[in-house]
């Protein structure tokens, strides 16, 4: 099908009470997988990458490699920049077909964050494309970046609603107590905040966090109307794990076609589990 933007993909979600997962995806074999597995499941999909994953793989080539799986399965697609930190990175992603952008400004103070996504939002849209951004403070780790609970603030339901008339963000990500990478304690979400900034904006919104938190809380969360669920540490967590077992359990293997095997199954596992708990599968 190739590429398409994530703008209807979360819309429809909205409408009609499931929600579409965003994966992150590090290589050739993490993208085939990801997107093999939700073509076989008929769901539309989020190809998620941070900051560290472009340099780490390099922005042509994971752009490239992106979009030549999209074209090979049957469902909608859509590659998506995860927590932007600059214009510049918003400008080279678009410059390579993204067609999805989340930019976090979460971490500015409230004035310079409403400037810096309506900036990314009007150089988006010139092309088409929507934007993500995050409102309150959301604890834990996400890519390089450290974020201790305590400092951890709760989104101000009354500030979305300026936030999202401002900025003119297409998606919203509020802080309700979840945390970037795999939690440390019993996570407890607000939901009662949750409902509160439904009630005030109409743009989709996204629960960034859903690595290791409990199936019963993110099935809440989506009967809460989110509409779309960020899956990261986990996918890291299966994929190591197993592949650091196959390793230990075959020490003479040097054969990457062999060990990554394991590795990429658990991957698959975790993707598979986490659209159909979202509700997405059969979607497309």
């Amino acid at each position: 099908m190739g590429l398409v933007s994530s703008q209807g993909l979360l819309t429809h979600a909205q409408h009609e009470g499931y929600a579409v997962a965003g994966f992150a995806a590090y290589n050739l074999e993490t993208v085939r997988t990801l997107l093999e597995t939700a073509d076989a499941l008929k769901a539309p999909v989020l190809v998620q990458t941070t900051g560290s994953t472009i340099d780490y793989v390099g922005l042509p080539y994971l752009a490239a490699i992106v979009r030549m799986v999209a074209e090979t399965v049957s469902v909608p697609v859509a590659l998506h920049l995860d927590h932007g930190q600059s214009l510049d990175r918003v400008r080279a992603a678009l410059s390579h077909g993204y067609t999805s952008i989340m930019v976090d400004g979460s971490k500015m103070a409230y004035e310079d964050n409403v400037a810096f996504v309506r900036a990314a939002v009007r150089m988006a849209h010139a092309q088409g494309v929507p934007v993500e951004a995050e409102l309150g403070r959301i604890g834990g780790v996400e890519d390089d970046l450290k974020l201790e609970e305590a400092e951890a603030t709760l989104i101000d339901p009354d500030q979305a609603v300026d936030f999202v008339e401002r900025t003119g963000c297409d998606f919203l990500a509020p802080a309700i107590g979840t945390a970037h990478g795999m939690y440390r304690g019993a996570p407890r979400l607000d939901f009662d905040r949750l409902d509160r900034v439904r009630e005030r904006v109409s743009v989709p919104l996204v629960l960034h966090g859903a690595s290791g938190l409990p199936d019963e809380l993110v099935g809440r969360a989506v009967k809460h109307s989110v509409a779309k669920i960020n899956i990261a540490s986990e996918l890291k967590a299966a994929y190591g794990e197993a592949l650091r077992a196959y390793l230990m359990a075959h020490p003479e293997e040097n054969d990457p076609r062999r060990y990554f095997r394991p590795a990429v199954a658990a991957y698959r596992a975790v993707v598979e589990a986490k659209i159909r708990l979202a509700g997405a599968a059969g979607k497309a």
